[in-house]
């Protein structure tokens, strides 16, 4: 039977003008979700989840239906299909069917429509995880917010949507997600299968299908902080050495981070003797993920290096499957050229084989891929680019062996042909002499894609828009390891990188992180800029740039410039350093360029290297100033008959080692001259530089959402003013030291220090304005982060005192004068810093809620402290000859309030499996009750289910019969109070979908 039409006249007849979108009716209830009698397993999914979401905004809880047509819905409804679904036949309306038509894979529309006395709201995707993009952003319209750690729903019920729905989404990025590093504990390497499952499952709510893995390889060298074994990640090793099954049959020892094993600056500790309760969290000494469990620090047999991979395996089948259904595609990679492990090389060699001999790489690669084929599914296997080429130029003999271990990967791809495609990554573009290399040796049908050079600081690679014909991803930081420590609000950033890559033609747009939660912000101003920009303010065509690309100036006031012509002098004084290209207008013709420059700031040769392109020719290579002439000394270049053909004037550098500068530019034509002073103000005949390059872009509009979101509406505008005007400016008191996030030693006076803290405070004043258990337990959860964010600035000029003191203890030469000194000066300081220790563990601990706080933890415990506190105490005491005072020890035992952590938050499982809790409980005494209460999704009362104690502060529950989906909480009696996670039950509870 044909579906019924109906003439759009009647529709509109039919359709009340003033009625709202669709509000909660029969009995509280809510409309209807609506999908196919034929659905899929996307929009069964797409619209289990608006249903939850639903419920938790309004309370009322929405029947789904699954008619033959539209005609057989009854009620208000929000139907949930995909494009060319029959359930759409019934539609007339010429726009809606226009933009139903016209959608694309990843395209979905929200459009409200009359229908006879009803009104329907079409979630209608352009596939499968397009309906989930939409259904997602409907919730949105609901007030929800998503994020890596989980989603955010605002305290309060509202009585349904409150809008007519017009939106079509289509994206600016085809590929869009994350790559999370592994190598701290702060990131992957603390994830169990459980975060795994968690994060990828927000991924779509984030409208985002990219999910990235690096493997860092055995360190040959045994350089000290690196990593001491191959990660397992992925297995290196010939073809006949791993089996049917994906199972290896020969391995190496590979590991991920624990507390056993030191590298990064770590120090190897057991988790019994952290402090201030922070032991809790651990449930066994050797802490590490699931893959390490019982191998820590590191394999030591054949048989448990092959367990090694064969666990992570399991790990990345089990979550990656996930991610194929929701449409997230995976990617996992090596570094280039492949460091082949020892064991390997030596197995190779026993069988006559040149592990150097580019044939035997490539039957390498084709072990690789045969065993990644059956080990678990992923969508792209990557190449990552040397770390070193970051910062030094390349010899030529190691762009020789890069190019020629990929030459063997992509024979060894081509005959393998496994189910997945090919791309570049790493830590640049390409080599510095030549950073578009690859896209000249490799096929078109491989993505070339990298992250920000200094560790995001740096923009986005300009050498993208230079390659063509082939998919590019950019790849900014969402944070950096320097300050992996402290909060980073980089809103600003991200959105100028996503403009960047929009201008320089990239089709994805991805995110290197290690934490999750504290980069909330982050991670959704990436993800949204991945859709629209509409604030964004730059020109979309790298053709329409006028002026400089990047740059900072740079100021040497005063200093005398040797060989500057007098009245040119001022022109050396000021110049743009970190410039990628100048692109200047000028009319048609033949022209003189001169070039000039200096250096102000190397003091070595090849400390800075660049070569120079004019009109897209070489006229320079391997620039050195400091080895042409020297530091603070002109140095000219002047290129005759340089013809513009299309109005403007293109000066491109390339850097291989740091970064390019310029001082001045002067261009001669016979009947036009421009000059300019490069990083500087109007000097003589030479015009002002264009102004600074800002490295991020405005983002008070982003909070406003965002704080509005967290907090409430009443705090929301004071939120935003703040998190925008300190977002990418505020102050970082850590550093890179050995490893991530370090303290440092501060000799200034802790009341100037204090001053840059000041936003601290700011926002503590707005807390009365929050209202809401919810709102109130997140803005708890950042004032804690910027108050331990400021103690650490406090702790670290305490510790520029402390080494002050000591040096006057050192210089006495009576060892009992060197005791008396030190009781004096610098036992006091010491107590000081045992103070703010406690000050800053409190932050800690009243924060911790996900794997990636756990390995903060840990960086304090095994990084930080043996610095700051261990190696400083052990000369305190040789010189006392005694224990310091009491309050200068460190307590183990936990003094705050009792809380409760789920460090893996699933809000969806798949049909039969179960639901298994990790929860660890911060508390002073052993808690008198620990409940898990659960019930199907707002129906029923509440079943107990007592939780089972692991060890330490850390218990295990399981839901029974989660098959079906349900809410819950729990609840903790300890410390004489009663307890609840999520903060904001029992009256707005946790929920799991099961799809």
């Amino acid at each position: 039977m044909a579906a019924r039409k109906f003439p759009v006249g009647i529709l509109l007849i039919v359709a009340f003008a003033a009625l709202s979108l669709i509000t909660c009716t029969s009995k509280g209830s809510g409309p209807d979700v609506v999908v196919d009698k034929n659905a899929s397993w996307h929009d069964l999914a797409a619209a289990k989840e608006i249903r939850r979401y639903y419920y938790l905004r309004t309370g009322g809880l929405p029947d789904m239906n699954r008619p033959s047509m539209l005609s057989e819905i009854r009620r208000d409804s929000i139907v949930v299909v995909q494009k060319g679904s029959p359930l759409l036949d019934g539609l007339t309306d010429p726009d809606v069917l226009r933009k139903i038509s016209g959608l694309g894979a990843q395209d979905y529309l929200l459009r409200t429509v009359p229908f006879l006395s009803r009104k329907l709201v079409l979630v209608v995707g352009g596939s499968g995880p397009a309906v989930l993009y939409g259904a997602y952003q409907l919730a949105e319209k609901l007030g929800i917010r998503f994020y890596l750690d989980g989603d955010v729903i605002p305290d309060g019920k509202i009585s349904g949507l409150n809008a007519d729905l017009n939106e079509t989404g289509r994206p600016l990025f085809i590929t869009r997600g994350i790559q999370p590093f592994h190598d701290f504990p702060e990131g992957p390497d603390w994830w169990t299968l459980e975060n795994y499952k968690a994060v990828i499952g927000q991924l779509p709510k984030l409208r985002m299908n990219f999910f990235g893995l690096h493997t860092y390889p055995e360190n040959p060298s045994k350089e000290k902080g690196a990593t001491p074994n191959a990660e397992p990640t992925v297995w290196i090793g010939p073809s006949g050495d791993s089996a049917d099954d994906g199972t290896v049959g020969f391995s190496y020892a590979a590991s991920y981070q624990n507390t056993l094993r030191g590298n990064w600056g770590y120090d190897t500790k057991k988790t019994g003797d952290f402090h201030f309760g922070a032991s809790l969290l651990f449930e066994r000494d050797d802490y590490g993920n699931d893959v390490m469990e019982g191998l820590c620090p590191e394999p030591k047999t054949p048989g448990d290096s092959n367990e090694v991979f064969d666990r992570a395996a399991a790990v990345f089948r089990n979550a990656f499957s996930l991610a194929r259904k929701l449409g997230v595609k995976t990617c996992v990679g090596t570094e280039t050229a492949l460091t082949v492990p020892e064991l390997v090389q030596k197995r190779l060699q026993a069988a006559k084989k040149n592990p150097q001999d580019p044939a035997v790489v490539k039957d390498i690669y084709k072990g690789i891929f045969s065993r990644i084929a059956k080990a678990y599914p992923v969508d792209y296997y990557w190449f990552w680019t040397s770390e070193v080429w970051t910062w030094s130029d390349a010899k030529p003999e190691e762009i020789k062996a890069v190019t020629t271990d990929l030459d063997a990967a992509v024979k060894a791809w081509g005959e393998v042909t496994p189910p997945f495609s090919l791309a570049t990554c790493g830590w640049v573009l390409g080599p510095p002499s030549n950073r578009t290399l690859f896209d000249q040796v490799l096929p078109k049908d491989m993505v070339m894609s990298c992250i920000n050079r200094e560790v995001g600081k740096a923009p986005v690679d300009p050498g993208f828009a230079k390659i063509s014909g082939r998919s590019k991803w950019a790849i900014p930081w969402l944070e950096d390891d320097p300050s992996l420590t402290s909060p980073q609000l980089w809103v600003g950033r991200m959105r100028r990188d996503a403009a960047d890559a929009l201008r320089y033609g990239c089709d994805g747009l991805l995110g290197i992180h290690w934490r999750t939660r504290v980069l909330s912000a982050n991670i959704s101003a990436l993800a949204r800029a991945a859709w629209d920009q509409g604030w964004n303010t730059l020109p979309r065509n790298v053709a329409d740039d006028v002026g400089p690309i990047t740059g900072q100036y740079v100021s040497f006031k005063g200093q005398k410039i040797a060989g500057a012509p007098e009245d040119e002098e001022a022109v050396y004084r000021d110049v743009r350093d970190r410039v990628f290209a100048y692109y200047i207008p000028v009319p048609n013709g033949r022209y003189t360029v001169t070039l000039k420059f200096v250096e102000g700031q190397i003091d070595q040769k090849r400390g800075r290297v660049f070569d120079v392109l004019l009109q897209g020719r070489k006229v320079i290579d391997g620039l050195d100033i400091f080895d042409r002439v020297g530091k603070f000394r002109a140095l000219d270049f002047t290129f005759k008959n340089i013809e513009v053909t299309n109005g403007r004037l293109a000066i491109d550098f390339a850097d291989r080692i740091h970064y390019p500068v310029i001082a001045g530019i002067a261009i001669e034509g016979r009947e036009f001259k421009r000059k300019i002073n490069c990083g500087g103000p109007a000097a003589g005949d030479y015009e002002a530089d264009w102004p600074e390059t800002d490295r991020t872009m405005a983002s008070l509009d982003f909070y406003r959402d965002w704080a509005g979101n967290q907090f409430g509406p009443a705090a929301a505008d004071g939120a935003a003013a703040i998190f925008a005007r300190i977002d990418s400016r505020h102050p970082v008191p850590v550093t890179w030291i050995g490893g991530p996030g370090s303290v440092i030693p501060d000799t200034r006076p802790w009341d100037d220090i204090k001053r840059n803290y000041a936003f601290v405070d700011e926002l503590k004043a707005l807390e009365p304005k929050v209202e809401g258990k919810g709102a109130k337990d997140r803005f708890g959860y950042w004032l804690a982060n910027f108050e331990y964010m400021r103690e650490i600035a406090h702790f670290d000029c305490l510790w520029g005192q402390y080494n002050q003191a000591m040096e006057k203890v050192r210089a006495e030469k009576n060892g009992q004068a060197r005791a008396d000194v030190a009781k004096l000066t610098a036992v006091p300081f010491r107590v000081e810093m045992a103070a703010s220790l406690k000050r800053i563990f409190d932050g800690l601990l009243g924060t911790v809620s996900t794997t990636g706080e756990l390995g903060t933890i840990a960086n304090w415990e095994q990084h930080l402290l043996p610095a700051a506190w261990d190696k400083p105490g052990a000369e305190l005491r040789k010189i006392l000859g005694e224990e310091t005072r009491e309050e200068a020890f460190l307590s183990k035992v936990y003094l705050g309030q009792p809380r409760i952590i789920v460090p893996a938050l699933r809000a969806g499982l798949e049909e039969g499996e179960k639901l298994n809790l990790k929860v660890i409980i911060l508390a002073k005494g052993q808690p008198a009750s620990a409940e898990l209460f659960w019930r199907p999704l707002g129906k029923g009362g509440f079943t107990p289910v007592p939780l089972n104690k692991v060890a330490r502060g850390v218990y295990a529950v399981t839901v029974p019969n989660a098959n079906s989906d349900i809410e819950y909480y729990i609840r903790v009696t300890a410390d004489g109070r009663n307890v609840f996670f999520p903060a904001t039950a029992p009256e707005l509870n946790q929920t799991v979908v099961v799809y």
